[in-house]
């Protein structure tokens, strides 16, 4: 049985990727279950557009468009999914490389009809080639990977990651995009969370919808060396906050929070258990691991409150907008 057409989109925005970006291609170009089309959308850069373009000029399904809205993850990711043709559209890491069997495995999750998003597990390739001995594992969320604490195997979620997700092109059609004025912009402040209140707003339009994670749909993202210091995993955390905010403000904390109270429950406070006892035995890291949890919480609950306060006086930061088919006729404007 075939399955379903897949739309691949990578979001792309700098030349100091050029290396990932082709890794990246490639990865999707060697599927088991072969891709329709990978969708290069370039943020306003159109140096590196045209360079991508010289790049696969030969290469039918490849196509580079240029981001039709403004700056931003969420702009790009919306170009891409009105530029899409296939059932499935599927988003991967402009710096992460996706196994064989990635979207095989997406697929497989939509035999059941219910089903509006899959989700798969993302592994940090450190630059520094292992895991800072500081770095806790329930924070990889902070380099864009899946962290401890997140369930095993094929399960049902509140939110998919965006860097390896995939959706039903219908689940546009009845939520909208990706609210913009939230998430990455560029080498802006990390924000995120846009695929958290995308999903949200997914299953409220349609309440019996399903969102999975399936751990068998595995990409491998680069995390560089800047973003191994504890500098940037405060600086993230705090973003993280913020984004919280954004997100509760928008869809209410109960839906918005919903995940994260568990995490800071349950999940954190086992880590930092985890990180004394290895002090305790003397095994390295231990008290930093344990360290870094408490003042990653601390951030993070730091900018949930600046961003609450900045809700309540400006009031929602973001909008959003249905995202439509471009029709055939159009895809040249958007390939300029």
């Amino acid at each position: 049985m075939k399955g379903p057409d897949v739309s691949v989109v990578i979001c792309v925005y700098t030349e100091d990727r050029w290396e990932d970006i082709l890794a990246a291609v490639a990865s999707v170009r060697a599927q088991s279950h072969p891709a329709l089309e990978t969708l290069l959308v370039v943020d306003h850069n159109p140096a590196l557009k045209d360079r991508l373009a010289r790049e696969y000029k030969e290469t039918a399904e490849v196509r580079v468009l240029a981001n039709t809205g403004p700056r931003g993850l969420s702009a790009g990711r919306n170009t891409g999914i009105a530029a899409s043709r296939g059932e499935i559209v599927a988003f991967l890491d402009d710096d992460a490389a996706a196994e064989r069997h990635w979207l095989k495995h997406f697929t497989s999750g939509y035999a059941d009809p219910r089903v509006m998003a899959v989700g798969g597990r993302t592994v940090p390739v450190w630059a520094s080639g292992r895991r800072p001995v500081w770095f806790p594992e329930e924070f990889d969320w902070v380099v864009g990977c899946t962290y401890r604490g997140l369930p095993t195997g094929r399960v049902r979620v509140r939110n998919v990651l965006g860097g390896n997700a995939s959706f039903r092109r219908t689940a546009f059609d009845m939520a909208g995009g990706f609210a913009t004025g939230i998430g990455r912009d560029g080498d802006r402040r990390p924000l995120g969370c846009e695929e958290t209140e995308l999903c949200i707003r997914l299953t409220r339009a349609r309440p019996d919808a399903l969102l999975l994670i399936d751990d068998r749909a595995v990409i491998h993202h680069r995390v560089p060396e800047v973003r191994e210091h504890f500098a940037y995993f405060r600086t993230r955390a705090y973003a993280e906050g913020l984004s919280k905010a954004l997100v509760a403000r928008s869809v209410g904390a109960g839906k918005g929070l919903e995940s994260e109270r568990r995490y800071t429950t349950r999940v954190l406070p086992a880590g930092v258990a985890r990180g004394l006892r290895d002090a305790l035995l003397a095994r390295p890291g231990g008290a930093a691991r344990a360290g870094a949890i408490v003042a990653g919480v601390c951030a993070a609950a730091g900018g949930y409150v600046v961003g609450s306060v900045r809700a309540r006086r400006g009031g929602a930061a973001f909008g959003v907008a249905p995202v439509a088919r471009i029709d055939e006729g159009s895809l040249g404007e958007a390939d300029e």
